[in-house]
């Protein structure tokens, strides 16, 4: 991925905080017929390796965990929120007209060797720590236990499960950080009132760029 200086994220944790808020991962893999792109939540757990590790499931329908060229890293893509920025929001259009469009977004690249564990337990408990991190937040949250023990026996089955310790992240926070302060505040205006998907959220991101500037 390319990442200018200015756009670089350097923080693991801000990093991870995004892999755990927005878990739907693309799993990019190798296998005999080229590149694959699987859409699969992974739940990143905390581990004393270096980033942690990314554990998930695919159907066993899914010919990802027997089609895998293991020399080759796996890539997990998660992206943050992103947002279409207007130039008719920078105010230096007024002054210059020298504005362009752009897409402001937020991503996470994590690179290591894929992993596939063919274990009912292990599954089980995979399964257990996914829901218990999604369904926290609920009032009265839903546990893999709630359903009959046979049913979630035969899920068990038809999946596999998948682990990837993380080797190598990537981040790239394309918050309008190579705008002037005019622009940026502009921008934070803009989107607050565009009401696009995902406005609201890129607007907290330009600002706490800003906010964050030595």
């Amino acid at each position: 991925m390319y990442i200018p200086p200015h756009f670089e994220q350097p923080n693991i944790e801000v990093m991870q905080e995004l892999i755990r808020n927005r878990p739907l991962a693309t799993l990019v893999t190798l296998g005999s017929d080229g590149i694959n792109a699987n859409h699969i939540p992974l739940h990143l757990s905390q581990t004393s390796e270096p980033f942690s590790v990314l554990r998930g499931h695919v159907a066993r329908a899914n010919p990802i965990w027997r089609d895998l060229a293991s020399e080759v890293d796996t890539l997990a893509i998660f992206q943050g929120p992103d947002a279409y920025i207007s130039p008719s929001w920078y105010a230096t259009k007024q002054e210059t007209g020298k504005v362009v469009p752009t897409w402001n977004y937020t991503v996470v690249h994590a690179y290591g060797s894929l992993s596939i564990i063919d274990d009912a337990s292990w599954i089980r408990s995979q399964m257990e720590a996914l829901t218990t991190h999604h369904e926290a937040a609920f009032p009265v949250p839903w546990a893999l236990s709630d359903a009959p023990e046979d049913f979630t026996e035969k899920l068990i089955e038809a999946v596999v499960g998948i682990e990837i310790i993380i080797t190598r992240l990537s981040g790239k926070w394309k918050v309008s950080q190579n705008q002037p302060p005019q622009n940026q505040a502009s921008v934070i205006h803009g989107l607050n009132a565009s009401g696009q998907s995902g406005a609201t959220a890129m607007a907290e991101l330009v600002n706490a760029g800003v906010k964050n500037v030595p």
